[in-house]
């Protein structure tokens, strides 16, 4: 939503500020100029990306149109689920959450949270991590390194796609004076015509420098900040795990555990300790 809200902005005080201007909306329509900067954008997108980072482009620009999904409703939502997996594994043994950890979309225990599991990188690291603690002791310090090792990777790769997008804009204003030039050219073919049509031509010319800056700096450079914002709430996401394994695999309560996550959480998404007690007073009726 807020993507539309700040695109309509953009352009409503672009195009709004050179109609005050008395400029002709018409000659802002350039198909020409827009088909050389998109298509030379987009073709240099997939000359320099690997396929997987395309379509998480893709993926990841249409997600901006959704609500963040990690706000304080999935936090409290993953303290929950945190907390019921290591009150099962603390009255039951790790052997206890066998079932539940090898096949996670069959569970009973994370059925009841349907916005946990949508976010498939958590569910495995999770799950896998407590395969590791089932399959016999893990020091705390080669656990820690697994758990950054995978965050890292995970991290790297999603930050290939606003990486690649960031390259695009980047490289718009250098599209738009390339179909400057080639405006330029084509009035230099047309020198002896009217004034006026040389006059059409040098403006239309002018509109691609105009479209190269408009995109780079108002739209596709804004739409990369936005997903590297996204990449690191999910990566604050996946911390608020890392810190609950790392408390639970040395012993804490799981009160404690899912404490010790809760404090991982930026302060204007936490839930308070009261809220946290309400929430695994819940879970435990």
């Amino acid at each position: 939503m807020f993507l539309i809200i700040g695109l309509v902005v953009v352009m409503g005080s672009v195009i709004g500020g050179y109609v005050m201007h008395h400029g002709e909306l018409a000659v802002l329509i350039q198909p020409n100029e827009l088909l050389i900067i998109g298509g030379a954008g987009l073709g240099s997108m997939i000359v320099g990306s690997p396929p997987n980072v395309l379509k998480g482009a893709f993926q990841q620009v249409l997600a901006l149109l959704k609500p963040n999904p990690f706000d304080g409703k999935a936090y409290a939502e993953l303290l929950q689920v945190l907390y019921e997996v290591f009150q099962k594994a603390r009255k039951d043994g790790l052997v206890g959450l066998e079932a539940h950890i090898e096949d996670p979309s069959k569970s009973e225990i994370f059925k009841k949270y349907p916005n946990f599991m949508h976010h498939h990188h958590a569910v495995a690291m999770l799950c896998d991590t407590l395969k590791v603690l089932l399959t016999g002791a893990v020091e705390d310090h080669h656990l820690e390194a697994i758990l950054d090792a995978d965050l890292e990777q995970q991290h790297h790769e999603a930050m290939q796609v606003p990486g690649a997008i960031t390259r695009v804009s980047d490289a718009m204003p250098g599209f738009g004076i390339v179909a400057a030039v080639l405006g330029v050219i084509i009035t230099m073919g047309s020198i002896g015509g009217a004034a006026s049509e040389i006059g059409e031509k040098v403006a239309a010319a002018l509109v691609g420098t105009f479209l190269g800056i408009l995109l780079s700096y108002g739209i596709l450079g804004p739409i990369a900040t936005s997903i590297e914002g996204r990449i690191q709430a999910e990566h604050a996401y996946m911390l608020c795990i890392k810190t609950a394994l790392l408390a639970f695999a040395r012993g804490d309560s799981p009160m404690s555990a899912v404490e010790f996550a809760r404090r991982n959480i930026e302060p204007h998404e936490r839930p308070s300790f009261s809220e946290l007690e309400e929430l695994t007073r819940r879970k435990a009726a």
